[in-house]
């Protein structure tokens, strides 16, 4: 079952197309990831889907309701933790989750226990008392996490759910959010930059230009490239790269003197190849594709480092011109 569908979805800003005829579906209890560079169309999408913005046309539902004509419902299905820190700092952690379930119109009587439970869930309930302004980047995260599920959301937006925080930290924020999605039967939707982030998700949507270049399972995407990757360098790069082609039918790329190519079960290859091969080889290395090599060639370029906060971008694009 689809909790998500998403048809030829099109968001422009005047002139600028952010998304651009995306389509896609979303299982219930998946973990579904965009990943991308800024600029991507990540985020844009996430606040059309959120109906935090209006789609230019194109068709999306979110647990059964029309993004556009079920807006209530669609918020009330979702909880969303933004990009950018969105947490009163000068409230405790408790009255953060206390305003949130007031304005989601949480029963009183469910409140206060859900609170607790979500506070010890994510760690916090030693700290339930203390001002958010006092709190690590890593804990405030968690709290966000924990405000996101207060109202019981049958999907969990999350927009670069660890972007600024440190490798140990992001780690154990996603430790929450595997506990999350089993504990809560969740579905995550989330937006990241890091490859190494990106594993953890069931599918992965690769989006560059507004545009979904390739969807697949993590590993399936790595199979697109045709095996593993190995990576050498020989006396004469140029006779390696013709013999590689001549010989052994292959597709060597060259940069900077380096050879690659792929071959399936690398490890089983190398022994012959190294044994056969004419050209004098001064080193030879085999592994498995990562998704960095998915993206670099699925659509020329290096991931782009991060620019600006999703929310900095938004007021740019939302600026009147002149």
């Amino acid at each position: 079952m689809d909790i998500i569908e998403v048809e030829n979805l099109v968001k422009k800003f005047g002139e600028f197309t952010a998304v651009n005829q995306v389509s896609f579906e979303v299982a219930k209890g998946e973990i579904f990831g965009f990943l991308g560079p800024n600029g991507a169309g990540k985020t844009t999408t996430i606040n059309v889907l959120c109906t935090l913005l209006r789609p230019t046309s194109g068709r999306a539902s979110v647990n059964g309701y029309d993004i556009s004509k079920h807006r209530s419902q669609v918020r009330s299905s979702i909880g969303l933790v933004f990009q950018d820190p969105t947490l009163d700092e000068y409230l405790t952690a408790e009255q953060n989750l206390r305003f949130h379930a007031y304005a989601y119109r949480v029963p009183r009587d469910i409140r206060e226990k859900r609170i607790d439970e979500l506070l010890e869930l994510v760690e916090l309930s030693d700290r339930r008392k203390s001002k958010v302004r006092t709190y690590s980047g890593g804990m405030k995260r968690r709290l966000e996490l924990a405000r996101g599920l207060l109202h019981r959301p049958q999907v969990l937006f999350l927009d670069e759910p660890t972007l600024g925080l440190d490798p140990q930290t992001r780690r154990r924020i996603w430790e929450y959010i595997h506990a999350l999605r089993r504990q809560e039967k969740l579905t995550i939707f989330l937006t990241t930059h890091y490859m190494d982030e990106a594993e953890n998700c069931d599918r992965i949507a690769i989006i560059d230009y507004g545009h979904i270049v390739i969807l697949d399972t993590p590993d399936e995407l790595k199979d697109t490239l045709g095996g593993d990757l190995v990576t050498l360098e020989a006396e004469d790069s140029e006779a390696a790269t013709v013999e590689l082609r001549e010989r052994y039918n292959l597709s060597p790329e060259v940069q900077n003197g380096v050879v690659t190519f792929y071959v399936s079960q690398g490890e089983k290859f190398l022994p012959d190849f190294v044994r056969s091969f004419n050209s004098r080889l001064l080193s030879i290395g085999v592994r498995r594709p990562t998704l960095d090599d998915v993206f670099l060639k699925m659509t020329g370029h290096a991931i782009r480092d991060q620019e600006a906060g999703s929310m900095e971008q938004m007021r740019v694009m939302m600026r009147p011109r002149r």
